[in-house]
């Protein structure tokens, strides 16, 4: 098949979460034979910073480790739908892209019926900016590939959409497996961004007060943390240690002995069932994880044998203390997790949905 993905960005995962799943999916793709090409814009708000605070040498270390991966920049105003779109099966907008772009898109696949277009949606913004998705005119589109079913009930409820299917991410295990560590460096470590006050009280409850409290070596990864966030870290005794790219996840998570899953307030409030990718690359990583609280009404895993639930900070800290002082249990639940991980969530198995929605809409 002849493939086109709209991406934000490829190249870049500075604050972009869903890099990881994205180039998964790619990956994917080409290793089943299909003609994929990804397009991303030029001055794509991810890749400018992460060039600003870490040079061209982020990118060069990328082009490295996915040699097989690459993006066409494009400027919006100069972009040619009818040649980048000839000859095209399937079309996949993410949500993170100019509303511009997205409209262009369902105008021209009113006109060129050959195709199938997807809009992608991995945000909250359904359910706390639905103002936001309400302009998007979507009715040209095929349907969304939403990663929850809550979130495709709202395009549905909402008429935003005719069709829309739950796609769920996953952990591309080409790159997120279990290392072998080079060294210790520390008991906890906790990869995820600050999040605009998301979940800064949640960051304070589930993982400075227990790592205080338990007197633990932890270390923070991620960007845009304000100068009170880390101030805060810093006076737990945390270090933070800022961005690390997504692909050096796994040797990170081999240098500790847990880690935690911390949603954002609106995944616990308002959409049930939705992850996000952290827990994804955890259990491909074989890491034991506890979480935060957060509805798995989709069953997507199992809570207590998968990953363990803290339903406070105090709860949070007995849990976390469990493991490290009980190898066998730590083990045993990091097996069980990587194990539904590899018979559920990986890129393969999204792929596999995507081709049967792909069969449905387009067998006669």
């Amino acid at each position: 098949m002849n493939i086109v993905l709209f991406y934000h960005s490829l190249l870049s995962d500075w604050n972009h979460g869903n890099a990881h799943f994205l180039r998964g999916i790619v990956a994917e793709l080409q290793a089943r034979g299909h003609d994929v090409r990804v397009f991303e814009p030029h001055a794509a708000w991810s890749r400018v910073n992460l060039i600003a605070q870490h040079g061209e040498a982020a990118l060069h270390e990328f082009c490295i480790l996915y040699p097989h991966l690459r993006s066409r920049l494009y400027e919006l105003e100069t972009l040619d739908l009818d040649e980048v779109l000839d000859g095209v099966d399937m079309v996949i907008v993410h949500e993170w892209n100019d509303h511009d772009l997205i409209v262009r898109l369902g105008t021209h696949r009113q006109r060129h019926r050959g195709y199938v277009l997807f809009y992608h949606d991995t945000h909250h913004r359904s359910a706390t900016e639905p103002q936001h998705i309400g302009a998007y005119n979507l009715v040209d589109y095929d349907g969304v590939l939403a990663y929850g079913r809550v979130i495709c009930d709202l395009y549905l409820a909402n008429g935003w959409a005719q069709h829309a299917w739950a796609w769920h991410e996953a952990a591309d295990t080409r790159i997120f497996y279990p290392m072998a560590p080079t060294e210790t460096a520390g008991d906890l470590v906790w990869i995820g961004n600050w999040g605009d006050d998301e979940r800064a009280a949640e960051l304070h409850e589930f993982l400075l007060e227990p790592a205080t409290a338990l007197k633990l070596r932890t270390r923070v990864h991620g960007v845009r943390y304000p100068p009170q966030a880390q101030q805060a870290l810093a006076a737990a005794g945390i270090d933070y240690a800022g961005w690390l790219s997504n692909y050096r996840v796994p040797q990170t998570f081999a240098q500790f002995r847990l880690t935690v899953h911390i949603p954002r307030r609106p995944y616990v409030q308002r959409l049930a069932g939705v992850p996000t990718i952290r827990p994804f690359e955890a259990l491909a990583c074989g890491i034991p994880l506890v979480s935060a609280p957060w509805e798995d009404v989709e069953n997507l895993f199992t809570p207590g044998k998968d990953f363990l639930v803290a339903r406070s900070g105090r709860q949070m800290q007995q849990h976390m203390r469990a493991l490290l002082c009980d190898p066998d249990m730590a083990h045993e639940l990091s097996v069980h997790g990587r194990q539904t991980l590899l018979q559920r969530h990986t890129c393969a198995h999204r792929v596999d949905e995507l081709m049967q929605i792909y069969d449905d809409l387009t067998t006669p």
